[in-house]
């Protein structure tokens, strides 16, 4: 819900009752006090909140059926390069809604960093990778780490139930979080995003799911940046190989690759054995090119139907 900054203290005060998000010319303190208030309705709350001297926005959508007498996963859902977390938010094209309602989880669509007072065309810091946020070194990670503190006391979450995807920027934005927030994410699933981080030290195990196309030719499947990578300001991404031995390398897995999912046109590899129960997962689709498979609304090659991402990332979340 948005609201204007009301003159009087009385009608702020009566906006924050409803839970709403003061999305224009707040002071620090109101935006945070907002973004702290309990949720006790379903329903999509957008929030904005000061961090780093910066003014940060995310959506909330909490499910019809959310009982706040019991703990309820968390996922935080983060959008690619150039997009924007309404966007993401779309079900018409990432489908997370609808899941959530489904699945009965909590999800949070956070907004990258952007130069527009709009918040549009916005980019992660995701070590190299992507644009304005990687080139201004925004603290992403500190954004994300106060969202999902402020949701934590807004919410009965399930602190052993916290995860994070994102598609492209936000795939690689989703390593990130892995690599440094290890102790508040316990998996993590990357859609068309490999690993550029630039440190990687975990403070504890994390499941880390890949899925990607053969073919995408934005974040290539062999490593190195595609036609489609210009505005990334990318010149060569890590290479899903790579990416996946190091994340079998991290959380220390000692099994050989198990085939769990193989249909015309999508296989999956499950690597056990890990440290910490923790698992590493790569779904790969034959077509699709750069986007989120199952999507109903693309732009340029339609996504492969081949696997629903919302599903399969779900199915591995509920794993662990």
């Amino acid at each position: 819900m948005r609201g204007k900054m009301k003159a009087s203290v009385v009608a702020a005060a009566l906006l924050l009752v409803v839970g709403a998000a003061f999305l224009g010319g707040q002071s620090a303190a109101q935006g945070d006090a907002d973004a702290k208030a309990r949720i006790t309705k379903p329903g999509d709350y957008t929030y904005t909140i000061e961090h780093d001297s910066l003014r940060r926005e995310y959506i909330v959508h909490v499910p019809a059926r959310y009982n706040a007498a019991n703990p309820t996963p968390l996922l935080i859902s983060l959008h690619g390069g150039g997009a924007h977390m309404q966007y993401q938010a779309s079900d018409e094209n990432y489908g997370q809604i609808s899941k959530s309602e489904r699945e009965n989880f909590i999800v949070v669509f956070p907004n990258g960093y952007s130069r527009m007072p709009s918040g549009k065309l916005a980019t992660w810091n995701a070590g190299d990778c992507c644009g304005p946020a990687r080139n201004r070194n925004i603290d992403d990670v500190g954004f994300i780490r106060q969202v999902v503190g402020n949701v934590t006391q807004q919410l009965n979450i399930d602190r052993q139930r916290i995860f994070a995807t994102g598609m492209s920027n936000g795939g690689l934005m989703a390593h990130r979080l892995a690599c440094e927030m290890a102790d508040t994410f316990k998996a993590i699933a990357a859609v068309a995003g490999t690993d550029n981080t630039r440190v990687c030290s975990p403070k504890n195990p994390v499941s880390v799911l890949l899925i990607h196309a053969k073919n995408d030719n934005h974040v290539l499947f062999e490593g190195g940046a595609g036609e489609a990578a210009r505005g990334s300001q990318v010149n060569s991404f890590t290479s899903v190989p790579e990416t996946i031995s190091r994340w079998v390398r991290r959380d220390g897995c000692s099994a050989a690759p198990k085939r769990v999912l193989d249909k015309p046109g999508a296989y999956c590899d499950k690597y056990a054995g890990c440290q910490g129960n923790a698992e590493v997962e790569l779904c790969v689709t034959e077509t699709g090119a750069h986007s989120w498979p199952g999507a109903r609304k693309t732009r340029g090659e339609a996504a492969s139907t081949a696997i629903s991402a919302n599903d399969v990332m779900w199915d591995f979340f509920m794993g662990r």
